[in-house]
């Protein structure tokens, strides 16, 4: 399963409008934190236990500042997580691990 690349121009067609449950990855390339989770963040969207159940996507925050605008993203690294439709939760900084992110997957899985 691969990660959707989120911007402007297919925000609604890949994000907004998705039945699946899915997490929005804000990220730049100067960020040290959003470098070091981006490996394993590709490794959790690769996991088959996901597969048609979620939906992951990542959003350069250097190249979309209008997504980032549109989301209030104010610091990276910052993850969002929605479900039909609506943000249920929303993690972020410096300290933030994979094992969170994976932890609100899950839940969200169910």
């Amino acid at each position: 399963m691969a990660i959707t690349e989120i911007t402007k121009e297919n925000m609604d067609a890949e994000f907004k409008n998705s039945p699946l449950p899915t997490v929005l990855d804000f990220w730049g390339p100067k960020c040290g934190p959003c470098m070091a989770l981006m490996p394993k963040y590709h490794e959790l969207a690769e996991n088959p236990k996901y597969a048609g159940k979620f939906k992951f996507c990542s959003v350069d925050t250097s190249k979309n500042r209008r997504v980032a605008i549109t989301f209030r993203v104010m610091s990276q690294p910052t993850f969002l997580f929605y479900k039909n439709g609506e943000e249920v939760a929303r993690l972020g900084g410096e300290a933030l691990t994979i094992e969170a992110i994976k932890a609100k997957v899950d839940e969200l899985v169910g």
